[in-house]
């Protein structure tokens, strides 16, 4: 398939950037996207919480006081969880929440979401983002020529002015294909990406 190639300011460029019908006009599976989405996500998760249970508790090895003729109830730790500073019954304990997932099905998942952004019109395939200074008016005035106010710009490798320029705008993100992953490509209404990217991109993806 071919993609009309725009300039920054949205303007076309009057090139086509040829991309493989395989990687950006697959059909789209929303149960297999759900579930790529939903295995990134579980694998952001920390995990640390701790508790301690009983025999995580310091001390308490010698029996408090003996068994009879105090009055007291019997007992033999002071790490019993009946005890003020004694171990937790059901304590939470470290979690690794990662979710087993293919490559394949991530990469048959990842064209699923790119080729929807396509065929949606989500998806505006730009020659150049970059920008000679670092200035934050440069790129707001790029996006308001291209009608975008919810975007993620993706280049294989932006630049230094590109990144400063934009981390200052309000639900814009620049990110380069390492960054790239499924939860952040449906968190933005429009993705802005580079021709360049976009052949790299259809490199990593078969």
């Amino acid at each position: 398939m071919q993609v009309s190639v725009l300039k920054s300011d949205g303007a076309d460029s009057g090139k086509k950037l040829d991309l493989a019908d395989a990687t950006f006009d697959t059909g789209y599976n929303e149960a297999l996207v759900h579930q790529v989405v939903t295995a990134y996500m579980a694998g952001a998760r920390s995990g640390t919480r701790a508790q301690k249970n009983r025999s995580a508790v310091a001390g308490g090895g010698a029996k408090p006081f003996r068994q009879k003729g105090t009055g007291r109830a019997r007992a033999g730790t002071i790490r019993s969880p009946i005890w003020r500073g004694g171990g937790k019954i059901f304590p939470a304990c470290n979690a690794d929440f990662s979710q087993k997932l293919n490559k394949k099905m991530y990469k048959a998942g990842m064209r699923s979401i790119v080729s929807e952004l396509l065929r949606n019109g989500r998806m505006t395939i730009v020659d150049s983002m970059d920008v000679s200074e670092i200035k934050t008016k440069a790129v707001a005035a790029q996006l308001q020529a291209m009608g975008k106010t919810d975007v993620l710009i993706v280049s294989e490798t932006p630049s230094e002015a590109l990144i400063l320029s934009a981390r200052n705008i309000r639900n814009v993100e620049v990110v380069d294909l390492t960054g790239l992953n499924p939860y952040i490509l449906l968190q933005h209404s429009d993705i802005i990406m580079t021709a360049d990217a976009a052949s790299k991109l259809e490199e990593a993806l078969v």
